[in-house]
């Protein structure tokens, strides 16, 4: 199994210790790239795919660990869109 296979299949069982980075990686793998923020983006970060589809997520601060509910949502995303 491959890196990026393990880490889909960490995220698929809804780790309570995953780091934003490791978002970043899996939603990479399904095709989403951030968008740029502006000066006054705050914690909110965009990604889109090539259907122009945006997820907009809360970027997690002090620490760089995901709330539960942003992983559900983007797993109902992907659903949705019949990517998983």
């Amino acid at each position: 199994m491959s890196k990026i296979e393990k880490l889909i299949a960490r995220f698929l069982s809804k780790p309570k210790d995953l780091t934003w980075e490791e978002l970043i990686i899996v939603l990479r793998f399904y095709g989403f790239e951030e968008l740029p923020t502006g000066k006054t983006g705050g914690s909110r970060r965009k990604f889109t795919d090539k259907n122009k589809d945006i997820i907009s997520l809360h970027k997690p601060h002090p620490k760089p660990i995901v709330k539960y509910y942003i992983i559900e949502q983007v797993l109902e995303y992907l659903r949705e869109k019949g990517k998983l």
